[in-house]
């Protein structure tokens, strides 16, 4: 049976020593029987810190019996913050714990967390993984990263005031702390106490280590597991905020790569992060075909699941284009692209309705395609925007890139890239797996910050699903 001396001499031989400062995350189950108690592990931390050292537990929640061990001591310090609170007896309990609450994340800048490795302290995981190492989301917290919560509180302050506040970046569901162990390795020196196996990490090297990589790789905490919902969701929210944030376009999928169904399409863009969608085929027919009653319920259905409408595509023009362009004035629909043969007619009064209009080149040559373009715009005496298909220059055996889009001089009308590929034979294909160089097309129109749209899908049907589409897109642009 183990005796406090047992564990604190454990402990010692690790490399904890007098005047040190550890968060421990704890089992005591893990260590087997113990003469003494809670209570005896406890006294073992506190006898090898001294009275120069300070032990913390989490106490944000039901942690535990050593936690509450802690906690219900007349000389332990509560952090008086009511989300992330942690319990701290020895020298520096009030420096670490004071104002916790004021902080603007409950783990990360002037916290006990970061206060800790500030003063060179240790976390110590006993009988527990990394899975139970709340300084990891501090990390999170550091980085700011785009998946975390807020969480909102209403308490009471040290001086009586109760106050409601929000704390931001604050950790939600499943992560994969556990995948971070071989990573920390540098920070880690192990150890057994019983049955227990122990790691004491240094906590000023778990932020280097964890900062270097998080800092690259933003979904380094999450697993990579395609059921779980969390991380799925997850992931999602961080390529949301690239694409957002750091990019200049906006992405887009088309309705038919998006799914059949309404329903299907929020799911699966919001699975994937893709905030927009351009409607070209829903359930399988085109959607101008749908009656205005059940596109203006899909429509709400997208908005409600927080997508929205980039555009609405004809691949052609019915004799009767009226009804579609009253159709989209009724839905709301910001863009009405239509193909560029003989869709003057329809694209003038499209425009002269209000409507912004924007052409797509179908099977003609860049020259052909950019002389239309002119006459479209000088006949009707405005401007309309081009977007630029390169498959269907490759179905006109033209290079994309090489040729295409630098004859036709595209780089000044382009209002939106499809981002769809195929062989010069016609089959489609992933991204940058074809003849439509789109790899260069969208590095050349990073390069000028194009603020248009690209649309996963556009014009053309994927070979593969949407989740695959973006992960091939997400590929092209971390090679570039």
């Amino acid at each position: 049976m183990l005796n406090q001396s047992d564990i604190a001499q454990s402990l010692r031989d690790m490399g904890l020593t007098n005047g040190d400062i550890v968060l421990l995350h704890s089992s005591l189950v893990s260590l087997g029987k113990v003469n003494g108690g809670p209570a005896a592990v406890i006294d073992a931390f506190l006898d090898v810190v001294g009275e120069e050292g300070t032990l913390l537990v989490p106490v944000f929640g039901a942690l535990g019996i050593l936690t509450d061990e802690v906690k219900q001591r007349p000389n332990a310090v509560i952090s008086p913050c009511p989300v992330g609170t942690l319990a701290a007896i020895g020298k520096d309990a009030e420096a670490l714990c004071r104002d916790h609450w004021k902080a603007e994340t409950a783990h990360g800048h002037d916290t006990p967390y970061t206060r800790i490795a500030e003063k060179d302290g240790y976390i110590c995981l006993l009988g527990v993984d990394q899975d139970r190492n709340t300084t990891l989301h501090s990390v999170e917290a550091l980085l700011e990263l785009p998946y975390m919560n807020t969480a909102t509180r209403t308490f009471t302050t040290p001086e009586g005031e109760e106050v409601t506040k929000s704390w931001k970046f604050y950790p939600g569901p499943h992560r994969d702390f556990i995948g971070l162990d071989p990573l920390l390795e540098p920070a880690i020196t192990r150890g057994r106490i019983g049955n227990a196996e122990v790691r004491l990490i240094k906590a000023r090297e778990l932020f280097e280590i964890s900062l270097a990589i998080g800092s690259s790789d933003p979904a380094f905490v999450l697993c990579d597991n395609p059921e779980c919902a969390d991380c799925v969701r997850q992931r999602a929210a961080i390529f949301k905020d690239r694409i957002e944030n750091k990019e200049s376009f906006r992405l887009a999928a088309s309705s038919r790569l998006a799914g059949r169904y309404v329903a299907e399409m929020v799911e699966n863009l919001n699975r994937t992060g893709v905030g927009l969608v351009e409607l070209d085929f829903i359930q399988g027919k085109p959607w101008f075909k749908w009656s205005q009653e059940k596109l203006s319920a899909w429509i709400s259905e997208l908005s409600e699941g927080n997508i929205k409408v980039s555009a609405a595509r004809c691949f052609s023009v019915p004799e009767n284009a009226q009804s579609i362009i009253d159709l989209a004035l009724a839905l709301g629909i910001p863009r009405l692209i239509l193909p560029l043969n003989d869709s003057y007619s329809a694209a003038q009064a499209a425009a002269n309705a209000g409507l912004d209009v924007a052409y797509y080149n179908t099977n003609q040559g860049s020259a052909h395609a950019a002389a239309k373009l002119n006459r479209h715009q000088t006949a009707a005496a405005r401007t309309y925007g081009m977007v630029f298909n390169p498959a269907n220059f490759v179905t006109a055996g033209e290079n994309p890139f090489l040729l295409s889009f630098k004859r036709g001089r595209f780089i000044r009308t382009a209002v939106q890239l499809d981002l769809v590929d195929q062989t010069w034979d016609g089959r489609p294909t992933v991204l940058a797996g074809g003849n439509a160089e789109v790899k260069e097309l969208v590095s050349i129109m990073r390069c000028y910050n194009f603020d248009g749209v690209m649309t996963l899908g556009g014009g053309a049907a994927y070979p593969g699903t949407l989740e695959e589409a973006v992960s091939n897109f997400t590929h092209l642009l971390d090679n570039m």
